[in-house]
């Protein structure tokens, strides 16, 4: 029997010990087996049906040369045979369907898909966390750890953190999928669970979120709009935006119409299209001179009169296009009256 010996950190979790090593990805392949719940009546079963789709993407990411650096935890589980720690040092037997994995089956899977075509990958070595013989409680408790209670980062957030977007044509999506994220999940938003996700069933949602990356998109590119006026930064653009829907959402709300589907304009996606085309066209700049991107700011420069707010019921023989340019030349007219008379200038 195969056995290797590595250096391994013991630490404990609550009341669970776990093993943390490195070790070869051809070896974590061969111990490892998957238990899903539902189907198989082991303790420890947690894992869901694997998605063939996530599982594609993940061996082309590997096979374009990238590897993992968050850890695998498994679960070992093999009674006659256990690994050994002892002096920061842990020895594993290498044997089949040992090991039940509880975090990181699809990259695993991924990983296998990825050596038919480069075994070469097998050498390189993955960070494992290992526990001992856990029950389906406990392997639950650690899943639903992983799964539901730790927020992934945002994806575009790398490019604030690491400076790399010029190189990356994926940027502005990611960006503006995760401005989306924030309308969307921020109680304080005024599209709080009103982005209609892909896949969602009728009734949720209401602005399409292929609407808003589309709007947004070439604004928040590396020589788009935001970076002009140096908002470059997603917790900035994200606030910018907000603010911005918060000051339209005040006018609305003065006569009882913003949450309200069927009158609201904005709660369409040739609305949030024409909005954000008016804050790129007009409003940013002004802002930017003022030094100031406050909700107060956007009022002001919104000034919508009461009683004459743009409904649903004023586009509905538009099309889509023609819709979108109601929209931004109610924003614009409106916007025009809130500028200085003539004989207000100096010169």
């Amino acid at each position: 029997m195969k056995k290797v010996k590595v250096k391994s950190l013991q630490t404990k979790f609550g009341d669970l010990t776990v093993f943390t090593q490195s070790m070869k990805i051809s070896d974590v392949l061969y111990i490892y087996y998957v238990a899903v719940r539902g189907r198989d009546e082991e303790e420890g079963a947690v894992q869901r049906v694997l998605n063939k789709q996530r599982i594609a993407a993940i061996k082309k990411y590997i096979l374009e040369g990238n590897i993992f650096y968050s850890t695998f935890i498994l679960n070992w589980t093999d009674t006659k045979v256990k690994p050994i720690f002892s002096n920061d040092e842990i020895i594993i037997p290498i044997i089949p369907f040992s090991a039940q994995a509880i975090d990181g089956q699809h990259r695993l899977v991924g990983l296998q898909e990825a050596i038919k075509e480069n075994p070469e990958i097998g050498e390189k070595e993955i960070i494992v966390t290992l526990s001992l013989n856990l029950s389906t409680k406990d392997a639950a408790r650690i899943f639903v750890n992983i799964n539901s209670e730790q927020k992934p980062v945002p994806k575009s957030l790398i490019y604030d953190l690491f400076g790399e977007i010029e190189n990356d044509t994926n940027h502005s999506i990611n960006r503006a999928t995760d401005i989306a994220e924030e309308l969307n999940d921020n109680i304080e938003s005024p599209f709080y669970k009103a982005i209609k996700y892909p896949g969602q069933g009728k009734g949720v949602g209401f602005v399409d979120l292929a609407t808003v990356v589309s709007s947004l998109k070439k604004h928040l590119e590396s020589d788009g709009v935001f970076a002009s006026h140096k908002l470059t930064n997603l917790q900035n653009q994200k606030i910018v935006i907000m603010n911005y829907f918060t000051a339209l959402k005040f006018y609305y709300d003065r006569e009882n119409l913003w949450t309200n589907r069927a009158k609201n304009p904005f709660l369409t996606n040739a609305g949030f299209f024409g909005a954000i085309e008016h804050l790129i066209k007009n409003l940013l700049i002004k802002c930017a001179e003022k030094k100031s991107f406050k909700v107060d700011d956007f009022k002001s420069l919104l000034d919508l009169p009461k009683g004459e707010l743009l409904q649903r019921s004023d586009l509905k023989n538009l099309e889509g296009k023609s819709q979108r340019k109601a929209i931004v030349d109610f924003l614009q007219d409106n916007y025009l009256k809130s500028l200085p008379n003539q004989d207000e200038y100096e010169f």
